[in-house]
């Protein structure tokens, strides 16, 4: 992280990414400032681009959510207007929940959370129709073991 944040702004972040139910004033108290002086900072941290807002977690196998698939996608086109092309048909799928373009054999990397197999085939359907694609495979999740760490602020 940049030499412009400094101990406390760290401390700001890593708390804020624990728990971003914390009201101003729980937060305040726990890094040792005013509400006035946190306001501050969280703006100056929110301009700085470096704290994004905040959200709450939603587990998705309480909604029926029960199938996570890692999309690998291989394209022959590589233009720039292909890609925003790809990245524009892809944001209109709701359950493509993170995309990654990535090195190595494969050229994306979508995130799909689903209702079972049955979803991801219309998931499947959907990515592959309107869009020149060369090769498109599933990973399946069978299991969550580690989600949603908080950064290392310090290190």
């Amino acid at each position: 992280m940049s030499e412009k944040f400094d101990q406390i702004d760290r401390r700001i972040l890593d708390i804020a990414q624990r728990d971003g139910a914390l009201s101003q004033r729980e937060l305040a108290d726990r890094v040792g400032l005013s509400q006035n002086a946190l306001w501050r900072r969280l703006k100056r941290l929110e301009e700085a681009g470096v704290l994004l807002g905040s959200h709450r977690r939603v587990a998705a196998r309480a909604l029926g959510l029960d199938l996570t698939v890692f999309v690998m996608v291989r394209t022959r086109t590589h233009s720039d207007d292909w890609i925003e092309a790809f990245r524009a048909h892809v944001s209109r799928i709701p359950q493509v929940v993170e995309m990654h373009r990535i090195g190595g054999d494969w050229d994306y990397m979508l995130k799909v959370v689903t209702r079972g197999m049955t979803g991801y085939d219309a998931v499947y359907k959907r990515l592959t129709t309107g869009i020149e694609l060369e090769t498109v495979t599933g990973v399946f999740s069978m299991e969550t073991m580690l989600e949603d760490r908080p950064l290392d602020v310090y290190g």
